[in-house]
């Protein structure tokens, strides 16, 4: 698991947005450990959330990273990436207005 010794303000903010490249009962064998996965980088100081589209076929993971490469390893660990059940994009999400705040960890929704 990756994690971080710096504090969350020199972290910046990445964005995986994912599209579904396997039927539906091979995506689903992942969905647990996908899940758990984002947990873990919360647990280590990464802001991860995680969702999936209304209209399903796709979702996208928000976190933050030291850099671009530590946000690529991360992707890449994600079981729904190493199990090849969906294509992705990568990208550093710079905020030009406002701060995202944590949501406190009992508010999360479990999947």
């Amino acid at each position: 698991m990756l994690s971080t010794d710096k504090g969350t303000e020199s972290m910046a903010w990445f964005v995986k947005i994912e599209r579904g490249i396997v039927d539906k009962p091979r995506f689903d064998q992942f969905v647990a450990a996908h899940v758990a996965y984002v947990n873990s980088l919360i647990a280590n100081g990464h802001q991860a959330r995680s969702g999936y589209w209304a209209e399903r076929g796709g979702g996208m993971l928000i976190f933050t990273a030291e850099s671009i490469a530590v946000a690529q390893k991360i992707v890449e660990a994600d079981p729904l990436i190493a199990n090849h059940c969906v294509d992705y994009e990568l990208h550093e999400w710079c905020i030009v207005s406002g701060e995202p705040q944590a949501m406190p960890d009992d508010e999360i929704p479990n999947i």
